[in-house]
């Protein structure tokens, strides 16, 4: 509480750079977020932090002006895309307007808008002979093999996130009206309150993977790590993204495009082109705003009826 005083009734708490680190762990610790949001932030903050020291700003803190925050916006455009840019502004605008609301300092950050995004995905698809040819590549005659076959399997037939993945349990293999399922917990959700369908194709490298593994609880971790240090704790994301990305290069698929969110683009485009309705589409990408799956549909759309095809010499 006392920290909370000073925050309220002292501007000059943020003339010094070990009095803005203090903030921003006070700003952190009040906000109702994720852990995970929670930590992207930190880093954000770490990162203006940082900069501010680099540039000498920190010997200023008092004075700092929206002419700095635009500074610092430019130098995150000359090495950030622009995701990572608007990310990092975010969690500098949510710092400002937090100081702000304690009567600690203007927010000088209102106005600064995030980096522009390209329209579309930024990550490629893989065609159904890619897929084939990276599932292939899977040795199966281990435990290892058959997860990560029954991983990659399971990213290109349901859309999943490798969040999601990584919060799964095997408890969560269920049944809904007959058919079997995996419920999810999505991102920036707080509980499983979703699911994908389970087909046939996808519950058999499932099944084989779990029967390889042995006996388990319906507590474990539905995809585990087998390396002796982490042996039975469930795959991070960084995990989970670094055998998708194993699987690209061993079967020739080197491009920076190709990452484990590419697996998801593709699961929603095949759907699409498979004839899957826009509310389907929806409801297996779980997306909350329809026209984020209304760009899958524009994409094929495009590229099946292009008037390029009818240019003749």
């Amino acid at each position: 509480m006392q920290a909370l005083a000073t925050v309220q009734e002292q501007t000059s708490a943020v003339t010094q750079q070990a009095s803005l680190e203090d903030l921003t762990d006070l700003f952190l610790r009040e906000q109702d977020i994720t852990e995970a949001s929670r930590a992207t932030y930190q880093r954000a903050l770490r990162q203006f932090v940082g900069w501010l020291r680099e540039t000498g700003r920190d010997q200023r803190m008092g004075t700092l002006q929206r002419e700095d925050i635009l500074a610092y916006k430019e130098s995150l455009q000359a090495t950030k895309t622009a995701s990572t840019v608007s990310c990092y502004l975010t969690a500098v605008r949510r710092l400002f307007g937090w100081l702000e609301s304690r009567k600690a300092y203007p927010d000088i950050t209102r106005g600064v808008k995030g980096a522009k995004k390209a329209k579309g995905h930024r990550k490629d698809c893989l065609t159904p002979g890619q897929i084939r040819q990276v599932l292939d590549g899977v040795d199966k005659s281990t435990v290892e093999g058959l997860r990560d076959f029954a991983l990659l399997n399971l990213l290109f037939r349901t859309g999943l996130r490798t969040v999601e993945i990584a919060r799964a349990q095997i408890a969560d293999l269920r049944q809904e009206a007959g058919t079997a399922v995996l419920w999810i917990q999505g991102k920036g959700r707080d509980e499983k309150d979703d699911f994908v369908l389970l087909v046939e194709e996808t519950l058999q490298p499932l099944r084989a993977y779990l029967a390889a593994r042995g006996t388990v609880s319906e507590a474990e971790p539905l995809f585990v790590s087998l390396s002796d240090r982490n042996a039975g704790q469930a795959l991070t994301t960084r995990s989970l993204s670094r055998i998708v990305k194993t699987a690209f290069l061993r079967v020739g698929l080197d491009d920076s495009r190709l990452t484990a969110h590419s697996c998801r683009h593709t699961a929603i485009t095949l759907a699409v082109s498979g004839g899957a309705s826009l509310e389907q589409a929806q409801a297996m990408a779980r997306h909350s705003d329809p026209k984020v799956t209304m760009v899958y549909f524009h994409n094929v759309a495009r590229v099946q009826a292009g008037a390029e095809r009818c240019i003749s010499f």
